[in-house]
């Protein structure tokens, strides 16, 4: 497919000295000021040898083609078409028909590996209940080995918050253990089509925050939730997403044993789970507060990364939730254990946490369910950091290494990916291509990050790879459209791949080039 994209000018900055710190807004007619802070000077070469740089996406978000080549409705096709949002990812950014163009972009800039998702649908259109669709096969085995012409390591995670709405339709999604059973068969079948040159997996994607949002918020499918989260027409926010957390545990556990004892010996490959990983801070120095900041972790990422690795729930949610948390059988526990070969850490943002056992809070801040505390993003009237696009998101650097720090020591230095960071661009609306694309807020966001995670390094944390999120402007859930990630600007009507000043910098920065010149770059018919 040919696009034709409008010549841009692309002003490259220097920051050759160690003493350089970004500072820019997103306007792209004023330019930009330095500041000194040793911290922002960061290159490739501060990076152990073998560390992957890539960048990453999720199918639906992406993807588009949702009726094509035997593909079948996924929830959030349905959900997204009954008034759910706005918008929906019915073409999103074509990434279906234009992924050659794709990946050569990601090979112009240096990537090294990239992460996608798969569509259940596509490949399962009716779960284990009807057959493998070839075209669904096909497409991600061309996806995969042009990747690998290219260069860059497939990191495949298997799922990515959707489904085929047959299985909602059936089970109720993932309140039933039988979508256990589901989730492993998928596995198999991705084990079987793609294992000989995926080596690297992720079973499922941030399934605490899954739960949370679907089943105690109700703002994603199936939508269920009860009050005082939300009013949903059925759920109950305080006992199913601890059913749904149980249901996810297993299929991954399940997952992972079959891949293990399976596909691993022959393959060679690793698989894990990446987690939604907030850094929590106390919001005074009580010790009340204290502990609410470590039991905020539990209550998210530990909830997920416990059993995984430890076999069994957190203390914290065992005291909280009592006889409301199921437990797992022997049986359970011996496969939970070590189930994962890495962490996936998805972090974007610290936050303050207040606790709620001995103070006054919000009607859903005091419930076991949240572990009763409550995460505000300001302290005294002050913004914990500068906001981004999203919300409770927080520019907040030195969050990178400690949570990195943490996951570190209590999982006894697991080898870790960095998933997915990234900075959403705020106030986009009106805004012209040129001032999307001079994302200086962009490039200070990663360079800080990078730096923030460069030091827990150097101390020790086995850190193995870091995914920008997202190569490209995509169907960020209930936002839309509107709030943009991306390393390029994808134009909505034409769905012309415009490279942004962040694009230009990631390729410097894997070049290990921490010099920039100032120059006019005409960009036409990259396809």
């Amino acid at each position: 497919m040919k696009l034709k994209i409008p010549t841009i000018s692309l002003f490259f900055f220097l920051i050759s000295t160690p003493a350089t710190l970004l500072e820019a807004s997103n306007n792209g007619n004023r330019g930009f000021t330095l500041e000194e802070n040793e911290d922002t000077h960061i290159k490739r070469s501060d990076f152990p040898s073998g560390f992957l740089f890539g960048t990453a996406t999720s199918a639906y978000q992406v993807e588009g083609a949702y009726l094509e080549d035997g593909k079948s409705l996924s929830n959030w096709d349905v959900f997204s078409h009954s008034g759910g949002c706005e918008e929906n990812g019915d073409i999103a950014d074509d990434h279906y028909h234009m992924f050659l163009g794709d990946i050569e972009l990601m090979h112009s800039i240096g990537i090294q590996a990239y992460r996608f998702s798969i569509t259940w649908a596509r490949i399962l259109p009716r779960g284990r209940f009807g057959k493998v669709n070839p075209a669904g096969i096909m497409f991600y085995n061309k996806i995969i080995d042009n990747l690998i012409l290219k260069g860059i390591e497939p990191f495949v995670t298997i799922n990515h918050v959707d489904l085929p709405q047959e299985l909602e339709d059936r089970y109720g999604s993932w309140l039933n253990p039988e979508m256990q059973e589901e989730f492993v068969y998928l596995a198999e079948t991705c084990f079987k089509s793609f294992g000989d040159r995926v080596k690297y997996w992720i079973t499922i994607n941030e399934p605490q925050l899954l739960a949370e949002l679907a089943y105690e918020w109700g703002v994603f499918p199936p939508c269920r939730c009860s009050e005082p989260f939300g009013n949903c027409l059925d759920g109950n926010s305080d006992v199913e997403p601890i059913i749904v957390m149980h249901n996810l545990l297993l299929a991954h556990g399940r997952a992972a044993k079959l891949y293990h004892e399976y596909f691993q010996p022959t393959q060679g490959g690793s698989i894990g789970l990446a987690v939604h990983a907030y850094m929590y801070e106390p919001l005074t120095d009580s010790e009340l507060d204290h502990q609410a900041a470590k039991r905020a972790f539990a209550f998210h990422s530990g909830w997920t990364l416990d059993p995984s690795i430890f076999g069994d729930y957190p203390e914290e949610l065992k005291e909280y939730l009592g006889y409301a948390l199921p437990s797992f059988s022997l049986d359970e526990k011996n496969f939970m254990t070590n189930s994962i070969d890495f962490i996936g850490i998805n972090h974007y943002s610290s936050i303050y946490v207040k606790d709620c056992t001995n103070a006054s809070c919000s009607a859903t801040g005091n419930r076991a369910i949240q572990g009763f505390l409550e995460a505000v993003g300001e302290r005294d009237g002050v913004p914990i950091g500068e906001h981004t696009g999203a919300r409770n998101s927080y520019v907040v650097p030195k969050g990178m290494e400690e949570i990195v720090n943490l996951i570190k020591i209590r999982y006894n230095n697991k080898p870790m990916f960095i998933t997915e960071n990234g900075y959403s661009t705020p106030d986009l609306h009106e805004q012209r291509v040129d001032e999307l694309t001079n994302d200086v807020k962009r490039i200070e966001y990663h360079t800080k990050y990078l730096a923030s995670l460069a030091k827990s390094i150097r101390g020790g944390a086995d850190v193995r790879g870091y995914f920008a999120w997202s190569f490209m402007d995509s169907y960020e859930w209930l936002y839309g459209y509107d709030v943009r990630f991306g390393l390029y600007h994808v134009d909505r009507q034409t769905l012309a791949r415009t490279p942004k000043l962040s694009a230009s910098w990631y390729k410097n920065f894997l070049s290990n080039n921490s010099d920039f010149v100032f120059m006019e770059t005409s960009r036409d018919n990259i396809y």
